[in-house]
């Protein structure tokens, strides 16, 4: 039988390996979840593949939102259950074989990684999960025989033409658009209704006229969260503060503090350090971004295809 081209192949997600087979610490009565062609998915499955995502929505949701979210993840589930059968079966019919050393290199490769070359911790730990070396095996023939397919569904398509490229920046512009930005300190004292406070804030903006640090002082006196920072902001766009503050903020020049600003039961001196103006990336700087990120969604988009074309002529019940 002719064999499947198989490029080398980069060992992924070998820290999460052994993790479908966690969930088998009991026996449970098993059933039918799916039927593929003639092959069937057992609950068993589904059980082994959604154990870490349905404890993570145990700890996080409560009543229906949890209901509801345990259905989507075995859906889910069940869904990749089915896809990955309609693969192997199609791997088979066309009379592909993975070569035995394929199986026995990989399986070398996470006992020399994840078990240190220790043979035998990998298959206690095989054992304490219920599971033989040759179950493992049979898991890793079909993780290499999916990957690889997957490959052959997307094979040619290596490169997007400049004209995608070009419209796609066109269309997302904004996605690369810096806006106007200051790099802001800011003094907030508490309290417009006492006279002391006043004249606080204009003792500390005539310090600052006679050459005291904005940052020193904002460290000494300010009563906001930034006091620690030394009253730094920053880098902000307009979006950050009220729109009072930001017109006072925007209007000022690099080097120049602010009069005393009175807003909601506080005093603000605002100190611009610089500015910067609006900017957008040039598309040369972000052409090979764009590129990347179309050709990923193509060949997600044609393995899609591919995979429809197997439902649309494979026999598949859920159950």
């Amino acid at each position: 039988m002719p064999r499947l081209p198989l490029p080398y192949l980069t060992l992924v997600c070998l820290g999460l390996v052994l993790s479908p087979f966690a969930a088998r610490g009991q026996e449970v009565l098993d059933g039918i979840a799916a039927v593929v062609n003639s092959e069937v998915v057992t609950f068993s499955q589904v059980r082994e593949l959604v154990g870490p995502k349905e404890k993570q929505a145990h700890d996080t949701l409560k009543g229906n939102e949890l209901v509801e979210k345990i259905k989507e993840i075995r859906m889910s589930a069940i869904n990749d259950l089915i896809d990955r059968a309609l693969i192997i079966q199609e791997f088979k019919s066309k009379g592909f074989t993975i070569p035995d050393y394929f199986i026995d290199d990989r399986i070398q490769s996470i006992i020399k990684d994840e078990f240190g070359g220790d043979r035998q911790a990998f298959l206690r730990t095989l054992a304490a999960q219920g599971y033989t070396l040759e179950k493992f095996r049979d898991f890793q023939r079909d993780m290499i025989i999916v990957q690889e397919m997957r490959k052959q569904a997307v094979k040619g398509t290596n490169t997007v033409s400049d004209v995608k490229v070009n419209d796609y920046y066109k269309e997302h512009v904004d996605d690369y658009s810096q806006p106007e930005q200051i790099k802001l300190r800011m003094i907030a004292i508490r309290g417009v209704d006492n006279d002391s406070r006043r004249k606080m804030i204009d003792e500390i903006r005539q310090k600052i006229v006679d050459g005291a640090e904005f940052g020193d002082l904002a460290r000494m006196y300010s009563e906001d969260s930034t006091q620690e920072a030394y009253g730094d902001w920053g880098w902000i766009d307009r979006k950050k503060m009220n729109e009072s503050l930001t017109k006072i903020a925007f209007a000022l020049k690099p080097g120049e503090m602010s009069q005393v600003v009175e807003l909601g039961g506080s005093y603000y001196l605002l100190y611009c350090e610089a500015k910067k103006a609006a900017s957008v990336k040039p598309l040369k700087d972000v052409h090979d971004e764009i590129e990347k990120a179309l050709l990923q969604t193509e060949r997600q988009q044609q393995q899609q295809d591919w995979l429809q074309k197997l439902r649309r002529k494979a026999y598949i019940k859920m159950y």
